[in-house]
């Protein structure tokens, strides 16, 4: 026999090596066992078993936020796949590579409505930046090749790759190629001399920043551009770890709930500088927030893809350029800045609207977020999923320059505890923590198990209400008194925790939380505290009875 044969399993491991993959999240599956036991010989690859394929697609989706990477999955064919497709669609709103990788019935059956199958061009088309089906065993390496390259080229996204159960065990003397290079987009010298120009001749300029593809040194040269020129900068949702939030330039998220002195500065502004964002719902407020296409201030619109230029908003200056290419190119610039006086007006209503009042309920939460910021490490990574308890650390908590949020775009609950998972096994010795709401954790708090088996310890903290929080504000508001589905009864948290192997404690007062944090930090498996908050404690700034009453009172006009 030719030494050289080798099965389409051992060579799809082959080129995730050639491609540095060292971790890949999934769940076991009969469609692709193959590759299993081609894995079984490369201990280089750790594989975590996750407890569904929802929270694997989380972990690598988050994976790819937090590196820059692909994350890797690996799901199998139908109930597998059709799990997955959260963390797909994850990934694609927030601009995280990644690649999903799909059992399929074998070549042979396709078509027949086989035990298992779908079409997934047709399933997964509209929410990853690419779907194949690998149909011939010699071409795994030029597939592979390029989905990492799709994953990472422009605006970074989720790829999905359908494996077909005999194409893996098919023979063939192929080779996996070299590793994927992809260049990052340079802006023109055109380009950064108009960007002068127009920022010159700004009275009230305004940069919006977020969006994936960013590196070390491009935040700091981002940093150092906005700091030397007096720049305020406003964050698009859930991009609050770009900049240094106690940098002079810092005034706070253009996220959900804007504070009335973020809409100020943008209604105000003359010139917006829209650093490598998408134009999001929750940025724009429904796309209502600028006249579409054409806003009344003058764009300048930078990103790493030119399909996000122009696409809703028509830029008086779109620059294609990656985010660290940009602004390496940008650093050194020195403006005028006669607008530096408005910069320093909006950080000073930036800081006081971060003022917490004090909540209902024995836990107050703003106490708690309090103790945190002086407490957490700096280079601390902070995740959550979806829902109100995530406005604390989103709202009024400061990233520093090492710190790290990893949030969903798309809104979708459960995503923290997998993220904080994926977090922690790529940096072990730093410290994670999953903000969470009861509604949220109990979506994906089975990949406790995932974390016991592996061996990996984040901090979770569980904001217990007893509601889905967000909806409950706006059935308050809209139909008040007449509450319907959104109350929760809840687990005993502690002992399913304990039963994980955590370290677990319940908080119902908030001078117990120090300590039970002390106690969590000394953990070595991992921790969960369950912190017992009002149902009235619903938003920072408004009880769940004002919010009733603003309810009533709207309908009674």
């Amino acid at each position: 026999m030719n030494n050289n044969l080798k099965t389409g399993g051992q060579l799809l491991v082959e080129c995730l090596q050639a491609q540095g993959v060292t971790r890949a999240f999934g769940v076991p599956g009969e469609s692709y066992l193959a590759v299993l036991d081609a894995l079984h010989d490369v201990p280089e690859i750790e594989l975590i078993g996750n407890r569904n394929e929802g929270g694997a697609a989380y972990m690598a989706a988050a994976h790819g936020q937090l590196t820059g990477q692909p994350g890797i999955c690996f799901v199998t064919r139908g109930p597998g796949a059709t799990n997955a497709s959260i963390g797909v669609h994850t990934a694609m709103q927030g601009s995280n590579p990644m690649i999903l990788f799909v059992g399929q019935v074998g070549t042979g059956m396709k078509g027949r409505e086989a035990f298992q199958e779908i079409d997934y061009k047709a399933y997964f088309g509209t929410v990853a930046k690419w779907v194949a089906e690998i149909d011939n065993v010699d071409r795994i390496p030029e597939i592979i090749a390029r989905a990492f390259a799709t994953a990472l080229s422009g605006r970074p996204g989720p790829v999905v790759i359908a494996l077909p159960e005999d194409v893996l065990t098919d023979f063939t003397t192929a080779r996996a190629g070299g590793r994927v290079i992809v260049p990052e987009a340079s802006a023109s010298a055109s380009a950064v001399v108009r960007i002068r120009e127009i920022l010159e001749r700004a009275e009230r300029p305004l940069v919006i920043v977020g969006g994936g593809g960013w590196n070390d040194a491009g935040r700091a040269a981002f940093k150092r551009f906005v700091e030397a020129n007096h720049l305020p900068v406003a964050c698009a949702f859930r991009f609050q770890d770009i900049l240094d939030n106690n940098s002079p330039s810092y005034i706070g998220d253009a996220g959900l709930g804007k504070s009335p002195a973020m809409l100020k500065a943008l209604n105000e502004a003359d010139v917006i500088f829209a650093a490598n964002i998408r134009f999001g719902e929750n940025t724009t407020d429904g796309y209502e927030l600028f006249d579409v296409p054409n806003m009344k201030a003058t764009l300048i619109h930078s990103h790493m893809s030119d399909g996000e230029l122009n696409k809703i908003y028509t830029a008086d200056l779109p620059v294609h350029a990656g985010p660290n290419e940009l602004f390496s190119a940008l650093a050194d610039t020195v403006l005028d800045a006669p607008w530096a006086d408005n910069t320093q007006a909006a950080r000073a209503a930036f800081l006081a609207s971060i003022e917490i009042p004090k909540q209902p309920g024995d836990v107050d939460m703003g106490a708690i977020i309090r103790f945190l910021q002086d407490d957490l490490p700096k280079d601390v990574i902070l995740t959550n999923g979806a829902g109100n308890f995530a406005i604390w650390h989103n709202k009024f908590f400061l990233y520093g320059e090492e710190a790290r949020l990893l949030g969903p775009q798309s809104g979708a609950m459960g995503y923290g505890l997998p993220a904080a998972i994926a977090a922690k096994a790529e940096h072990p010795d730093r410290m994670v923590v999953c903000i969470a709401g009861d509604g949220d954790f109990q979506m994906n708090c089975q990949e406790l198990g995932a974390a016991m088996q592996h061996g990996i310890a984040p901090i979770v903290l569980i904001v217990n209400n007893g509601t889905y929080g967000t909806i409950r504000m706006h059935q308050e508001r809209t139909y008040p008194e007449r509450v319907s589905f959104t109350d929760i009864k809840n687990p005993d948290f502690v002992a399913l925790a304990k039963a994980y192997g955590f370290h677990a404690e319940k908080v119902t007062k908030t001078d117990q939380f120090a300590e039970a944090f002390a106690r969590a930090k000394q953990s070595k498996t991992g921790a969960v505290l369950e912190l017992i908050v009002s149902a009235e404690s619903l938003t920072p700034g408004a009880t769940l009875s004002d919010l009733r009453a603003q309810g009533l009172a709207k309908q009674e006009s």
